[in-house]
């Protein structure tokens, strides 16, 4: 199955992740299939770039969002 998910990256205690679509057995940080957007924590007010064309395409083919990555896709206004 295709997921949407997290990739971590960043210094130790300075966290700052990647929207990527992977295989799900793949591990968090391993190999994916395409990169969709960023999301930074860190910064205020919290910094969230999703690519709205190349998630809806994957949402279509079947790609399954995890929850955290579902809210960011709400408040960047990708999806409702």
């Amino acid at each position: 199955m295709v997921k949407i998910r997290l990739k971590r990256m960043g210094a130790k205690k300075k966290p700052f992740y990647r929207v990527v679509v992977a295989d799900s057995r793949r591990s968090r940080d391993g190999k994916f299939i395409e990169e969709i957007g960023y999301y930074n924590p860190m910064t205020e007010p919290v910094e969230i770039k999703i690519d709205a064309e190349k998630a809806q395409k994957w949402i279509s083919t079947g790609a399954q969002p995890t929850e955290i990555v579902k809210s960011l896709m709400k408040k960047s206004g990708v999806i409702q």
